[in-house]
């Protein structure tokens, strides 16, 4: 059959679409910006029709119609990565939290976590039939070959994007068509606090670097202070619209990368309409699967490497939490761990940890004595090189116990630095 023929004949409502799910099925939802909104509306709406049904997702914007409690005797959540609209189902007992490195998620799919039906959002197809993933291709197009059915939701508002993200036509069984604008992620505020650590991040930050940020008013703060670097490069989990604002200004050009020269190499992105525009048939960004762009023997191919994430807190030792506050499941390990050791095998590489040295409007300190109680390790001591705050850099990798201890201290809030000598002298000055 045609492709174009194919298409129309797949196309249906999402009423009609969410028909294929069965009791006992694993929906596999795409994530981020590629929430396929419709069908979650539907099957809310639906939701006394469902019983047994399990949805594996990670970071999802927009309202979230299936996380509602409305909806708990119904579908049931697996993730392993929180957001503020799914926290609330797994800490009142209504999904199952798993620890997992983003990258190994597409291998694990059909395997450890079932995948009966991929739910994802595409783009009408092009000349030759094929969708693009477009903003979320990380599992998508895993989810897409591995699943019994597929619900996809031709958005034709969604940008069209290359690299690894394209599907055919034949691979969709139900298609959605649709139009509406992304869920939008607005760029954070950013204050004197994150300026200054900006700065820090950026004075690490050399000519020809390829970088690895993610969202927010600290990754924010860096790119705003890298004006005046050059032949800058991106391989990263994600990007947004900060990175546009370098490229248009020639800051970024990818000219010195390693690997993929003169690409934006992301596995998702999340953004404003700005980043949108920007990327839509833009031959200069490509996605790939996050088994793929979160490799960190892949990663360590691009020379200069630089990783810059944050964390909740940090211990004395260097041990970093970044994803829960105590026993309290709060987002997830994501990709860190894995730029973390890309950064460290890259060809003058570097990771840093970035955060403001208080928590809770001052109230805490980021760097403590002891972890919380009960609280995991993210990143170890061992794989931590650089940490920044506000108030300095700190160099760990190659330093003594004692050593961390000091460099950590001296970068703390003053407030809490009384706190921690005390801590230090009973450890190191006995």
């Amino acid at each position: 059959m045609d492709w174009k023929e194919e298409y129309k004949t797949k196309q249906t409502t999402a009423e009609e679409a969410i028909k294929s799910i069965k009791p006992g099925d694993t929906v596999v939802m795409s994530e981020c910006a590629g929430v396929p909104r419709h069908t979650i509306q539907a099957m809310a709406a639906h939701r006394a029709d469902f019983h047994d049904v399990t949805i594996y997702h990670m970071l999802t914007l927009g309202d979230g119609e299936c996380f509602a409690p409305e909806c708990y005797d119904n579908f049931r959540h697996l993730s392993n990565f929180l957001g503020g609209n799914s926290r609330q189902a797994v800490w009142s007992g209504h999904g199952e939290f798993f620890p997992a490195y983003f990258k190994d998620i597409p291998p694990m799919l059909g395997n450890e976590i079932p995948c009966d039906v991929a739910l994802v959002t595409v783009t009408p197809p092009n000349a030759e039939g094929y969708c693009s993933v477009s903003l979320s291709c990380d599992y998508a197009v895993a989810a897409i070959k591995k699943a019994r059915v597929v619900i996809a939701e031709a958005n034709d508002r969604l940008p069209f994007v290359g690299g690894g993200t394209l599907v055919h036509v034949s691979e969709l069984t139900h298609i959605v068509p649709c139009s509406y604008d992304m869920p939008e992620l607005a760029p954070a505020k950013i204050g004197d606090v994150e300026a200054a650590i900006g700065r820090n991040c950026a004075s690490l930050v050399e000519d020809g670097a390829t970088l690895q940020l993610g969202i927010g008013a600290i990754p924010d703060a860096v790119l705003m202070a890298l004006g005046d670097k050059h032949d800058l490069g991106i391989h990263t989990e994600m990007f947004s619209d900060g990175v546009v604002d370098l490229v248009e200004k020639g800051v970024i050009n990818g000219s010195r990368k390693t690997l993929h020269q003169g690409k934006l190499v992301a596995t998702f992105l999340m953004g404003t309409k700005k980043l949108y525009d920007f990327v839509n048939n833009n031959p200069m960004v490509e996605l790939y699967g996050v088994d793929y762009v979160n490799d960190p023997y892949v990663i360590a191919k691009n020379d200069r490497m630089v990783a810059i994430n944050s964390c909740i807190e940090i211990d004395l030792m260097g041990q970093v939490a970044s994803e829960t506050m105590g026993i309290k499941q709060f987002s997830g390990t994501g990709g860190q761990v894995d730029y973390v050791r890309g950064a460290a095998m890259s060809r003058e590489g570097k990771s840093i940890m970035a955060m403001p040295s208080t928590a809770a409007k001052g109230k805490v300190s980021r760097i403590v004595p002891f972890l919380a109680e009960g609280a995991a390790v993210t990143t170890s001591r061992n794989d931590v090189d650089y940490v920044v705050t506000e108030y300095g850099i700190a160099h760990l990798k190659g330093k003594t116990l004692r050593q961390r201890a000091e460099a950590l201290i001296a970068i703390a809030h003053p407030d809490f630095r009384p706190m921690l000598q005390e801590e230090y002298e009973k450890r190191f000055n006995k």
